[in-house]
């Protein structure tokens, strides 16, 4: 069995009358590469903050290998950190950024030396050593951050939004190095983001919070496929949410009425008819069909017409009317193979009932 590295037991924070965080337990083994997800607000980098020592929590505890942390300042939990604003001292060599905490503590130079090339290895910045920031792209900067981080060789590394300044092909290339580096450290990451890409992209295992709480957690593939709630089916990836005021058991599957009309899903998802509510649909799980399916296809279909649109290379996105104030997006391939309908064009949309995921609330 893993060992924990950091346990939060109902650790709950205010501030004034805000409550920001609530009653909050997590248990994270050691080694494991966690990403906590949320939009702006929902207490995401308060919980690092806590970890970290930055900020005490109002109640419960937080323990880093099994020892109480909340009386214990920053400095003395042996922690690493890497934030948004790499905070890189301009006037200092790299080999001066990275080695600056190990400085602060007194180690021995050799010792400094030896701790610097290694972790400039583990990011791979040899022969960096002698350069300054302003010599640096902002890729390499944020590996000299994340190297200096590391250097004292923490028990855990805590990362809040540290590829935020990046653009978009940067983001994606340090995602991977990101991933590659925790492999080979075998080090425990906590890593706080906004972004779900990123998270799914990462972590062995993704904390979805939502107003303080976490609404979900797993693996990413899990969360993806089988959102708990209506919040996360539309927080992680593209989804079509649709109202449900209708279900009842049939034979194997259920029932469901949607959009408050006519349309009727069968779906095979488990979940007692008294609590559903709502009904997600990935678009990649709807395929366009010409008007008229063959017969004997077992699949759900809806008809409808093409209302827009929009091509996003090697694939489109077609929004399809099936009912008065009712669309559904679909997720479509492009290529010269498979023209796309027309806008205007009517088609059948066709789903099976696996791909279908109830939701209570």
């Amino acid at each position: 069995m893993n060992t924990l590295d950091i346990e939060l037991v109902s650790v709950s924070k205010s501030f004034g009358a805000i409550s920001v965080v609530k009653d909050l337990s997590l248990e994270i083994p050691q080694g494991e590469f966690v990403s906590i997800l949320g939009p702006s607000g929902c207490g995401k980098t308060t919980t690092l903050n806590m970890i970290a020592g930055f900020n005490m929590p109002t109640s419960g505890d937080i323990r880093i290998r099994g020892r109480s942390q909340v009386k214990v300042p920053p400095e003395r939990r042996n922690l690493g950190l890497v934030f948004q604003n790499y905070a890189l001292f301009p006037h200092m060599t790299v080999s001066e950024n990275v080695g600056f905490g190990l400085r602060m503590r007194g180690v021995a130079k050799s010792e400094i030396a030896t701790a610097v090339s290694a972790a400039l290895s583990s990011v791979r910045l040899e022969g960096f050593g002698e350069r300054y920031p302003k010599a640096l792209s902002g890729g390499q900067q944020q590996r000299v951050a994340l190297a200096r981080a590391i250097a004292p060789r923490p028990s855990v590394l805590l990362l809040d939004e540290p590829l935020s300044n990046l653009d978009l092909k940067l983001r994606e290339a340090m995602r991977v190095e990101l991933k590659e580096i925790h492999d080979q450290l075998g080090m425990t990451f906590v890593y706080v983001t906004h972004d779900q890409e990123e998270a799914m992209a990462m972590s062995n295992r993704v904390v979805v919070m939502w107003q303080g709480e976490i609404a979900q957690q797993g693996e990413p593939g899990e969360i993806y496929r089988k959102p708990a709630t209506r919040f996360v089916a539309d927080f992680i990836g593209r989804s079509n949410i649709l109202s449900v005021h209708r279900a009842r058991a049939q034979a194997g599957f259920l029932e469901i009425a949607i959009g408050g009309g006519p349309l009727v899903l069968r779906v095979t998802r488990p979940l007692s008819p008294e609590r559903v509510q709502f009904c997600c649909i990935r678009p990649e799980s709807i395929r366009l069909l010409p008007a008229s399916p063959p017969s004997g296809d077992a699949r759900n279909h809806l008809d409808g017409v093409v209302r827009r649109i929009v091509n996003l290379g090697a694939h489109a996105e077609v929004l399809v009317a099936i009912a008065a104030g009712l669309s559904l997006t679909a997720l479509v391939r492009s290529s010269p193979a498979s023209a796309l309908p027309a806008l205007g064009e009517a088609v059948t949309l066709a789903v099976e009932p696996q791909d279908i995921q109830l939701l209570a609330a």
